[in-house]
């Protein structure tokens, strides 16, 4: 048998105590009366000096364990005061909140409110007890006569709009009472899911707005009313029910509109009316289209047309809709504005005409001018072939007579000769300007070796370079281009012939450089240069930039041939030059191939 078997320990530590004494005392009575000195009497004996030291071990231990007890007592006791005092605190504190304040449990459930929570719905206070639903809450609010509803939004409108804005984390709301009173409800979620309600009394708020909003609105209405009577428009303003509830006094002096009939309310119709019975209504427009447009709720577009008075006086009217399916018509003096576009009608009319007339006198001046020049180039065609003969056979006569002329005579000869000369190449340059300035000019292109036409021109004119002491240098290429051959000659001879011609020291070059499928033949050299403003003279007719050059030296023809011929043969000639460093001259020929 154990101790445990003596002692019942679920009572409590006193009565665990007293029953232990008990059961010592007894034993202590059972060993005094017995004289047996056995072992059994001393093992017995010996059994109950060690359950007595049990006991009073036991003993303590329950006491240490009381102490313990209180302590925990104690410490429970302080807490529960604790918290009762902050949860007192806390109503107290909510209670101090100025407006409404109530909180919602994550489960949708109230937990507690203060007193001013739905003050301004009494019928719902007593409905406001722990425990109550949210929409069970929002429902009761949703059916309270002191609430106000939107205008054309039912009860259950509200409740269904309510109950959506309940998902959103933070909600803020006005609501609207019965009396003119206003109550803006804020509503926030707790970390745990729950939600805080907040009610405050706005009223005096809204008022104050409102009043500053009608303050402002009739700061506006003088101002737009300041602002009609210092247009020059007439204006006329209509609600959505084509009534009149705004003008300026514009728009009675150009409709003439009596004042008796003008006055706040009237209908659009009597003004279209007045408008048909002293206007004419111009571009097909009729009165029926206007008033039909006056009546329609579907939207108006916009509507623009004119009307006439007395022949002359003319009113543009635009009518635009509101966005509150009001509607704006505006009246416009476009008598000055028809008045000038009626006489610059009548000077266009009258320009046309002398435009007309001076085109038909430019028209025969051009048909007699190219007459003219077609008569001038058969002219000095004919009259070059018939030249150029008794020039030959000057040409010889005096070839002749060099070869039997005394010293004296031979240079006297000799500078006729080339007097002839000169004249036979002025004689051929006017040939060619004639034919490229008919138009009529035929041209055959083919395959022209630039290797061959480039040694040969540098041939001819290498006596004439040596004789001026200049070194001309010819770098043919291998070039096969399509072109004419005798109007291609004739244009690099007259680039190279003025190079050496117009060089007085240093080196004439005629080169050609590849660009892709096209080369280009470029004639340069170290002369005087050509000034920028004279780049365009140079190629006019008998013009030469050395007016002491003597007629020997050519007539100022060669550059404005070039010109024509790259134009008939649609070929790029470009110029480039630097007084006092030299001329480059280059022209762009198509290539076909380049002989190996």
């Amino acid at each position: 048998m154990s101790i445990e078997d003596l002692v019942d320990t679920s009572e409590p530590a006193d009565a665990q105590i007293a029953r232990l004494l008990r059961i010592a005392e007894a034993l202590m009575r059972r060993v005094e009366q017995k004289v047996d000195t056995s072992d059994v009497a001393y093992a017995q004996f010996q059994r109950a000096s060690l359950l007595e030291q049990e006991v009073q071990k036991r003993t303590r231990e329950l006491e240490d364990t009381l102490d313990l007890l209180n302590t925990s007592n104690e410490r429970l006791a302080a807490a529960y005061r604790e918290k009762e005092a902050a949860r007192a605190n806390l109503i107290n504190a909510i209670e101090a909140v100025q407006g409404g304040f109530a909180l919602f449990s994550q489960d949708e459930r109230l937990i507690l409110s203060n007193s001013r929570f739905g003050m301004h719905m009494p019928d719902v206070r007593a409905a406001l007890t722990p425990g109550l639903n949210y929409a069970d809450y929002i429902e009761i609010v949703s059916r309270s006569p002191h609430l106000t509803l939107p205008p054309g939004e039912t009860r259950e409108d509200w409740q269904r709009r309510r109950m959506a804005r309940h998902k959103d984390r933070n909600v803020l709301l006005n609501v609207r009472l019965n009396w003119n009173r206003w109550v803006q409800v804020s509503e926030h979620r707790t970390p745990d899911g729950g939600s805080v309600i907040l009610q405050t009394d706005v009223t005096d708020i809204m008022r104050i707005e409102r009043q500053e909003r009608e303050r402002m609105l009739d700061d506006q209405a003088r101002l737009i009313r300041a602002t009609l009577e210092h247009l020059d428009q007439g204006i006329c303003i209509f609600d959505r029910q084509s009534r009149l509830v705004g003008w300026n006094r514009r728009v009675g002096e150009l409709l003439a509109f009596p004042l008796r009939m003008f006055y706040m309310g009237i209908h659009a119709e009597k003004l279209v009316d007045w408008m048909e019975g002293s206007f004419t209504f111009a571009d097909g427009i009729k009165a029926e289209l206007i008033r039909n447009w006056t009546r329609r709720q579907d939207g108006r577009p916009p509507l623009s047309f004119e009307i006439i008075r007395e022949g002359d006086f003319t009113l543009g009217v635009f009518a635009q809709e509101m966005p509150d399916r009001g509607f704006v018509i505006s009246f416009t003096d476009l008598t000055n504005e028809r008045e000038a576009v009626r006489a610059l009608s009548f000077l266009n009319e009258a320009l046309e005409a002398r435009v007309s007339e001076r085109t038909e006198e430019l028209e025969a001046a051009l048909e007699e001018a190219a007459l003219a020049n077609e008569t001038k180039s058969r002219f000095v065609a004919a009259a070059s072939h018939d030249l150029l003969q008794p020039l030959s056979a000057a040409k010889l006569f005096l070839a002749s007579a060099e070869d039997e002329a005394s010293v004296e005579a031979a240079p006297i000869l000799g500078k006729a000769r080339r007097a002839l000369e000169s004249v036979e190449h002025l004689m051929d340059a006017l040939v060619d300007i004639s034919r490229l300035d008919s138009g009529r000019t035929e041209v055959h292109v083919g395959n022209v070796s630039l290797s061959r036409l480039m040694r040969q021109l540098g041939d001819e004119l290498a006596p004439e370079a040596r004789a001026k002491g200049l070194r001309l240098r010819v770098v043919p290429s291998s070039a096969i281009v399509a072109s004419d051959p005798t109007y291609l000659r004739r244009v690099l001879q007259n680039l190279l012939t003025n190079a050496v011609r117009y060089t007085r020291e240093g080196t004439v070059l005629m080169g050609a450089r590849r660009r892709g499928d096209e080369v280009s033949v470029e004639v340069i050299d170290t002369g005087p240069g050509i000034p920028a403003d004279r780049t365009r003279d140079i190629f006019r007719e008998f013009q030469r930039l050395d007016s002491a050059a003597s007629a020997s030296e050519g007539m100022g023809l060669g550059l404005a041939i070039v010109e024509r011929a790259c134009a008939l043969l649609d070929h790029e000639l470009s110029l480039d030059s630097e007084v006092g460093r030299g001329t480059r001259f280059a022209v762009t020929l198509p290539v076909l191939r380049y002989d190996t």
